[in-house]
């Protein structure tokens, strides 16, 4: 906090708030803790197939690995069929790869749109594909046979979805438009949204339609009639179950339980603004030029013109946050996670049955624990998590964009999961002591190993030591790594298979930082005649008048700065004190720091210009600032030097000091002399003149005052007032006749005041 040189009225007050708010500050021990104790903490640091919850735990994660690399910029959808074979569809070029056991794509679809936004399966395993943009829904059976299934003629495709009775609902953009085509491939207008976009779409437990939209972030349930005789179902009446805080619901997906959860991104607005296209690979080339409706033409090297839309649903590049909403069978709605930064693009389940979020910018993996609680569980190498499957024996197929991948997770937990913390600056050269830790089922502390590490670059090198350990003992080991100023810890999960491996609730490192000299950073001797509060007034001296004092400079300030006393690192605050004008005084402010944090005593000494031996002015100070009468010594310039010990906080010899000294400053107490005052009548008019002399420097200024009349400036011969010695002359005229007096008055730079007056005669023949 920095405090500038002139307070304006009710500083002080403030000030003085401010510093009863404050916990008072403890005498400072040089023992100290690193310690890491809530997801904050545990966020910075990296994370190696372990789970970082919310409520400030670590523990081991459902395995993370490489699946299948398909070459695509994006992945959009994955589906499996009835036999488990997985399936991705994406683009930039529209394409839909067959993943074996291995994770070898196959392409079994392409086309010339720009992605393969959308993939289901009917009951005989036919493979319905949707592109976008002015795109087309696709067929290919199981022999490859791939054919035109049905055209809505409309600019996205964004969902599919087949219901129990094989016929296929298609969600599409930009008028929000829900179509139904039987399994012969006819289809109709099921349903006119007042929506833009039609983003998702889920069957509930009654077999009726659910309707993610945007830009009002609705979600629709439309039943879906079927009349006898007719072949195709009809929409009944529309009902809105929710709307989201967001604009556009991108997942929906439903419980074991009958819940539905809904994902939503954006801030809505009124008019919805088309959103660009969302970056392609680094090693593209994209040039966009606007034309009709929400469409744009793009060149990209190397590969065919396509028509891409301004808006992009699946990918916004505006901010606006996330929320997850939980949607009971009865209707009832509940916020279980949101977000101001990061996005969700997919809702899956995980083999235990907990909601799993597919996540952008970053590309991470969050898994919600219930209560409130939610866990990062991977953190993939693309910027979005765009889609999930159910694979075999438990586990669930990840697919991301930005580059295109497929991952698995789970159902096994990962077998060596780690964890290493971030790097941590002690500011000072240390000795680091014991690592202690705690958790859950902490007994089987065993299965957890803590390694230690040290050097002195702020980011781990090879220049580092190497690891040291393992320490296993939660109730504290002490670390052989060598003394230095930056340290890290690393945590190995060393047997995942059993319900009882321990989870990390806190980690303490002791350390002890090497003791430096406190600093004095600036010394600000104040204009004579000021008097610090605190200190007692003269006798007699009257009501004393407020002035600003002058506060010194803190550590690493530009001349002109004023932040308060100790503004270091480790800094206390310490309100600085109101200054008043007492003649005689003379007050001193300094700041200082100390980088353990160490509490100081100061002592103040002087001497004179002429002498080389230092005195003792005061000492066992403890706050930064001192007044003193001045009247006792004797005029001249004076040195102050300022030390600083740290001696509170430390053993008997093993404190240190320093000391700093002040600028020259004088002391000035003997006023200045009037000399050789004259004044006499000439022919026409009254002359007077005087001398004044100084001791302490220039004189300041001159007045004179005749028969008890009002003060007048009067300005040296020469009309500077700039030397020790100064001559003054006047005229006085048309005088009456009969005796005067004229008092005049001189003072220094030290507000030091001299006065004489001479008495004198106007004559009848000298008007």
């Amino acid at each position: 906090m920095k405090f500038p040189r002139k307070k304006r009225p009710g500083r002080i007050v403030c000030l003085v708030t401010l510093a009863l708010l404050l916990p008072l500050a403890a005498i400072a021990e040089h023992t100290r803790y690193w310690k890491q104790t809530d997801f904050s903490d545990f966020e910075k640091g990296t994370a190696h197939g372990v789970a970082i919850r919310s409520d400030g735990r670590i523990g081991p994660a459902p395995k993370f690995t490489d699946f299948s690399d398909p070459s695509l910029a994006y992945v959009w959808s994955l589906r499996a069929d009835s036999k488990g074979h997985l399936y991705a569809a994406g683009g930039s070029d529209a394409k839909v790869l067959r993943m074996d056991d291995s994770g070898k794509p196959t392409t079994v679809f392409e086309s010339n749109e720009l992605a393969a936004q959308t993939i289901a399966f009917d009951s005989a395993d036919n493979l319905y594909v949707g592109t976008s943009p002015d795109g087309k829904v696709y067929k290919v059976t199981p022999d490859g046979t791939k054919s035109v299934f049905f055209e809505p003629k409309t600019k996205y495709i964004w969902a599919l979805a087949i219901d129990p009775h094989g016929d296929l609902f298609v969600a599409t953009g930009d008028t929000g438009e829900i179509f139904v085509v039987t399994p012969d491939g006819k289809g109709k207008l099921f349903y006119q949204s007042k929506e833009r976009h039609a983003r998702t779409l889920a069957f509930d437990a009654k077999g009726n339609l659910l309707i993610g939209t945007e830009p009002d972030g609705l979600i629709l349930r439309v039943d879906v009639v079927r009349k006898a005789g007719e072949s195709t179902p009809v929409a009944g009446a529309p009902f809105v179950i929710y709307e989201t805080n967001k604009s556009e619901v991108t997942s929906l997906a439903q419980d074991a339980s009958g819940n539905l959860y809904a994902a939503s991104i954006g801030e809505k607005s009124r008019a919805a603004a088309p959103r660009p296209l969302p970056s392609l690979p680094s090693q593209s080339t994209i040039t966009i030029v606007p034309s009709q409706g929400a469409g744009a033409q793009q060149t990209q090297q190397g590969a065919t013109q396509s028509t891409i839309p301004y808006v992009f649903p699946v990918l916004p590049t505006a901010g606006g946050g996330a929320e997850v909403v939980k949607i009971s069978p009865d209707g009832s709605p509940e916020t279980v996670w949101s977000s101001h930064d990061e996005l969700v693009f997919a809702l899956g389940f995980s083999p235990a049955g907990k909601l799993l979020l597919g996540t952008g910018d970053m590309g991470t993996l969050i898994q919600l624990e219930g209560n409130g609680v939610f866990s990062t569980v991977a953190n993939t190498a693309s910027a979005q998590v765009t889609s999930f499957a159910a694979g075999p024996s438990g586990k669930i197929y990840v697919a991301t964009a930005n580059p295109g991948k497929v991952f698995t997770l789970g159902p096994d937990n990962e077998p060596n999961g780690t964890f290493e913390s971030d790097t941590f600056d002690a500011k000072i050269f240390s000795r680091w002591g014991r690592l202690t830790w705690w958790g859950e089922n902490a007994a089987t502390a065993a299965k957890v190993a803590f390694y230690v590490r040290s050097g002195n670059t702020s980011s781990p090198e090879d220049t580092w030591s190497a690891w040291s350990g393992p320490y296993k003992d939660p109730s504290g080991e002490p670390v052989s790594c060598p003394p230095a100023r930056f340290v890290q810890w690393k945590a190995v999960f060393l047997d995942t298979s059993e319900n009882d491996t321990p989870s990390i609730s806190w980690v303490s490192l002791a350390y002890l930082p090497k003791n430096v000299a406190p600093v004095i950073d600036d010394i600000a001797i104040q204009d004579p005649g000021i008097r610090a509060s605190g200190f007692s007034a003269q006798p007699g001296g009257g009501v004393a008048v407020p002035v600003q004092l002058r506060n010194p400079r803190g550590p690493g300030a530009n001349p002109g700065s004023a932040p308060p006393s100790d503004t270091g690192a480790n800094a206390r605050i310490e309100v600085p004190p109101q200054g008043f004008e007492e003649k005689g005084y003379e007050s001193v402010l300094w700041s200082s720091h100390d980088d353990n944090d160490d509490d100081l005593v100061f002592a103040i000494y002087f001497r004179s210009e002429n002498e080389k031996n230092w005195r003792l002015l005061k000492d066992k100070i403890t706050q930064h600032y001192y007044s003193w009468d001045t009247t006792s010594m004797p005029d001249g310039a004076y040195y102050l030097k300022i030390v600083a010990s740290d001696s509170p906080s430390n053993p008997a010899g093993q404190a240190l000091s320093t000391e700093k000294v002040s600028d020259r400053w004088q002391v000035a107490n003997t006023p200045p002399q009037i000399l050789n005052l004259r004044a006499g009548s000439g022919i026409l008019n009254t002359k007077a003149s005087f001398d004044a002399v100084s001791s302490s420097g220039p004189i300041a200024s001159a007045r004179y005052s005749l028969d008890a009349g009002d003060w007048q400036t009067i300005f040296p011969t020469d009309q500077l007032s700039d030397a020790p010695k100064e001559s003054y002359f006047m005229e006085l005229p048309g005088l009456p006749v009969g005796e005067h007096t004229l008092a005049v008055e001189v003072t220094d730079g030290f507000d030091n005041k001299a006065t004489a007056k001479v008495t004198f005669t106007v004559s009848p023949h000298n008007q």
